[in-house]
């Protein structure tokens, strides 16, 4: 893709009109999907988990794959990393700014075991320099396996949940969430494109690296679903849908984003992530278990801890 004739403000327009359609696209499929997960009858805590949080990663999935086809790995990347360090120090400092958000240790112990355990593997595979097809067909069957014994184990407890929205269910044409899942995903995969046509001339514009690109403004740009979903869930008292929807974004962002894209087409890790990205990422994993151990969620000076923290780092791209 030549970009080289992009002046900045068609540059600009790109990146703009991309990042509207991606944020629809996420706002639709969410709402979609999170209306055939309550006819379920699934827990908001699992909601949050798996249909929100995979949703709300969906922008980060067609980025990322378009990226990597079209040959800019380093985009492709610095969007998950980006993503997954913006997730927790902006979206869930921010959020932890505003109110006080509970959620045991107990209730989001094995994600973030596996979130911790991916971004390891990814660290071990950026010392070799490359994210091989049997490490990404590895991470990609964790997430399936994760996803199916989540939805298992709930569905014996949710019997209740499904007797008491039976009425509400019996209001929503069935069509409407698909319909709403298909136009999501309509705007998502032409979005993406969008985008990162005008990021990559952006970069070039401007003369910045790639790799900065999707750390910062493609990062930024496609959280802004979890964002989104969390203010909404914090305006509505779910502090178990707005952790979960942050945990498990992380999650699918690692195991499913890097690990389909890698199915795809396996790409080349820089060194330099070994350096300062990846171990920030990870830090910022680690650091919600002492936090959710000792407090059994955030309180305001967590979110001042996490944000002040996401500042420093985004200083350091500088």
């Amino acid at each position: 893709m030549e970009t080289e004739g992009y002046s900045l403000l068609p540059a600009a327009g790109l990146l703009v009109g991309g990042l509207i359609m991606l944020v629809l696209g996420g706002e639709s499929l969410i709402g979609g999907a999170t209306r055939l997960a309550r006819r379920l009858g699934m827990p908001p805590l699992l909601i949050g988990l798996t249909i929100v949080a995979f949703g709300t990663s969906l922008p980060e999935l067609f980025v990322s794959v378009t990226a990597a086809v079209k040959g800019f790995p380093d985009i492709m990347i610095g969007n998950v990393v980006g993503s997954n360090i913006a997730n927790v120090g902006l979206i869930l400092g921010f959020c932890s700014l505003l109110a006080p958000l509970s959620l045991p240790m107990r209730e989001v112990r094995i994600e973030l075991l596996l979130v911790t355990a991916g971004s390891t593997g990814l660290m071990l595979c950026a010392g070799y320099g490359t994210f091989p097809r049997p490490v990404a067909l590895i991470f990609v069957l964790v997430l399936i396996s994760y996803t199916a014994l989540s939805v298992v184990s709930q569905q014996n407890n949710s019997r209740d949940a499904r007797a008491a929205n039976r009425e509400e269910r019996s209001r929503i044409p069935f069509v409407l969430p698909l319909l709403m899942v298909g136009t999501g995903l309509f705007f998502l995969a032409t979005g993406s494109d969008i985008f990162i046509r005008g990021a990559v001339s952006l970069a070039r514009y401007f003369g910045i690296s790639e790799l900065v690109i999707g750390l910062t403004l493609a990062a930024i740009g496609t959280s802004l679903p979890e964002l989104a979903s969390s203010v909404a869930a914090l305006r509505h008292g779910e502090s178990g849908l707005l952790i979960g929807n942050v945990i498990g974004s992380n999650m699918f962002n690692l195991f499913m984003v890097l690990g389909l894209t890698g199915l795809i087409k396996p790409f080349p890790l820089s060194a330099g992530l070994l350096q300062r990205d990846l171990p920030v990422m990870l830090a910022f994993t680690v650091i919600l278990f002492p936090i959710l151990h000792r407090w059994a969620g955030t309180n305001r000076w967590h979110g001042l801890l996490l944000l002040g923290g996401y500042l420093a780092y985004c200083l350091s791209l500088a």
